[in-house]
Order: C-alpha cells, then structure tokens, then sequence
C-alpha cells in the first residue's frame, strides 16, 4: 500500500512538472494510454462562416474527434443576435449554456430561452438552430460526435422573420 501511494504521489508529481507546456503527455511506463491536457489560448479562435451563421460569431475548439472517440466540442459566442442557420447532427448535438442568454429552436416548435446553466440534448437528425437572444450575448459549449467524420449537415439560413426581435 505505501508503494502504491508513493507511485501514486511520484506520479502526480512528474504531471504537475510537466503541466507548464501548452500540451501535456504522461505515459505510465507500461501503457500506452496518456492523460493529455490542451491549455486554455493554445489553439487560435475562429470567425464562424457567413455560409452557416448570421452575426458575429466565435468558435475556440476545445477538443476534435480522434480515433476511437467520434466526440467533438467547442466553445462558442453568440454577439446579440447572431445564430447558427438550421442544421442537423447525424448522431445529436449536446449545448451547456455558460454565458448569456439564447435561443434554440426544433423545426416547426417553438422557441425556447436557453441560460447558464441549462443543458440542450438535440436528438439526432433533429432539424435545429440555437443562438443569442436579439439584446444578449450567448456563449455555450457544443458537443457532438461525427458519423463517418461528418458532424452536421447545414441547411437554410434562419430568416428574419423566423427570429424574435
């Protein structure tokens, strides 16, 4: 038992030395299995496209698909009134909403105020959109898995008319 504690100790240890890069890898000696840490700036953001959103949009990848795994996730900020077009997810879509408020919407219900804290669950193959309310800005963090590493299929603009205002 006091070995395993000193392994235990000396491993964490060994981590937290190594814990000042960008990216850190620890390996125990007989895996091959890593604990991997992306740090917080490390990989730039992006401007959503004009072909999928409508507004100001900011995409920070949190993590990307890799193999076994088919789970993706993003953090994402919504300007007030900015908002994905509709769009579906082969597999579904997970949204924790951290700042802000929104929107979601399911094709043809009705739409739905989202704030921190809320969990959205979209069904796979559900025809949906989600953004910021018209006045605040909304930030959630996305999760979704890629069926044949294709992770959404994007559709038609949401219309003006279609958002509240």
């Amino acid at each position: 038992m006091k070995l395993l504690a000193t392994t235990i100790i000396s491993f964490s240890l060994l981590a937290s030395a190594l814990a000042h890069a960008g990216q850190t890898q620890v390996t125990s000696d007989n895996s091959t299995r890593t604990v991997e840490i992306t740090r917080k700036g490390s990989q730039p953001s992006t401007r959503g496209s004009t072909e999928y959103f409508t507004g100001s949009v900011r995409i920070d990848s949190l993590f990307s698909a890799r193999d076994p795994s088919r789970t993706a996730g993003a953090s994402v900020t919504f300007e007030p009134s900015a908002r994905t077009a509709w769009h579906t997810h082969p597999l579904g879509q997970t949204l924790i909403v951290t700042a802000g408020s929104g929107y979601v919407q399911q094709w043809g219900g009705q739409i739905q105020e989202i704030r921190p804290g809320d969990v959205v669950r979209i069904a796979p193959g559900l025809k949906h959109w989600h953004g910021a309310t018209a006045t605040t800005a909304m930030t959630h963090i996305a999760i979704h898995e890629e069926l044949n590493g294709k992770p959404v299929d994007w559709l038609e603009h949401v219309s003006d008319e279609q958002y509240p205002n």
